[in-house]
């Protein structure tokens, strides 16, 4: 009645390793460089994974937990003022109640500054190479012979500017009966496939799973906290609260532009939501790289499993923005 049991794999083991390891710099950011805000870890700690004696009977309680009070957030924050450095008991749900914003933390195998560069390349050679074709297609000789194969194709080209062509599309046609026409059909291609490129997600994404959403709001609901996703590079990490989650995911204008709805097959093929991370906020705007290390777990009937741990790092918070987005968000 709780579903399969997950098995046990060695990306598993990294991506959990690598998710702990997040945790802990945006700990340690907050807690080192804030002065009016404290964090605590609140998620789960069971370090139990599937083939580990007494994971079925942690799993059984789990989705009990679930089905309860919903997914807790990885992380609390609380107001200095409010407590001080005491220590608080967070199994006692008017404590919880009391902090003022909650973080899921999502990690992610990427270093934004050098992928957003990338994407900015590949997007300006792609232009570039559609304007080339353009020309190519407008000149006189082809343009002729567009107009007679496909006027419709001829008027899309004619229309379109470095701004437009991410929205261009057209049916291929293949013409082979003179070489004018192989030519054609040739540069037609091209265009396509340089399209092609500009139709691609170009955004590293903050990603929450639908299937997670319900939870979510069911822990909202019985402790009425401000509830944010936090997502974690490996040099940024970038904060949005879980309303401005909904409010982007339910606008149809924003689909294919801030926002994707994929099958992700890095997460057991789990339907996730991809939010561009420029519509969050940018809170760690600096992250030390951790180290990492090879480890090996043994399974009951001997299989071994390799994986990697990580330590250390350092997060540079950004208090001025941190703030802002924890009392407005």
């Amino acid at each position: 009645m709780y579903g399969r049991i997950p098995d046990i794999d060695p990306h598993f083991l990294t991506n959990k390793e690598q998710g702990d390891w997040a945790e802990q710099i945006i700990l340690k950011a907050i807690n080192d460089n804030s002065p009016d805000f404290r964090a605590e870890k609140y998620g789960r700690s069971d370090s139990l994974a599937a083939g580990d004696p007494g994971f079925e009977d942690f799993y059984v309680a789990y989705q009990e937990e679930l089905n309860t009070i919903g997914k807790r957030p990885d992380i609390l924050i609380f107001k200095r003022s409010d407590f001080g450095e005491a220590e608080l008991n967070l199994d006692d749900d008017e404590t919880v109640s009391r902090s003022v914003a909650a973080i899921e933390v999502r990690s992610s195998s990427f270093l934004a500054k050098r992928y957003s560069e990338f994407m900015e390349t590949r997007t300006s050679q792609s232009v570039k190479r559609c304007m080339e074709l353009r020309t190519y297609l407008l000149a006189e000789r082809m343009r002729t012979l567009l107009q007679q194969k496909s006027p419709e194709i001829l008027s899309l080209i004619q229309n379109s500017n470095e701004q437009t062509f991410r929205n261009l599309d057209f049916r291929l046609c293949s013409w082979s009966s003179s070489a004018e026409l192989r030519e054609l059909s040739e540069l037609l291609r091209d265009l396509k496939g340089q399209i092609k490129v500009l139709h691609k997600r170009d955004y590293l994404s903050i990603t929450p799973k639908i299937e997670d959403l319900a939870l979510v709001n069911r822990w909202i609901q019985r402790f009425n906290v401000r509830h944010f996703y936090l997502q974690v590079f490996f040099d940024k990490a970038y904060l949005i609260s879980f309303r401005d989650i909904l409010s982007t995911a339910s606008d149809p204008a924003k689909e294919d532009v801030v926002f994707s709805v994929e099958q992700d097959i890095k997460n057991q093929g789990k339907t996730t939501i991809k939010i561009n991370v420029q519509v969050g906020k940018e809170i760690l705007g600096r992250i030390d790289m951790p180290e990492h290390k090879s480890a090996m777990k043994e399974l009951d009937r001997g299989r071994l499993l390799f994986y990697v741990t990580f330590q250390n790092g350092r997060g540079y918070l950004d208090n001025e923005v941190f703030n802002a987005g924890i009392i407005n968000g």
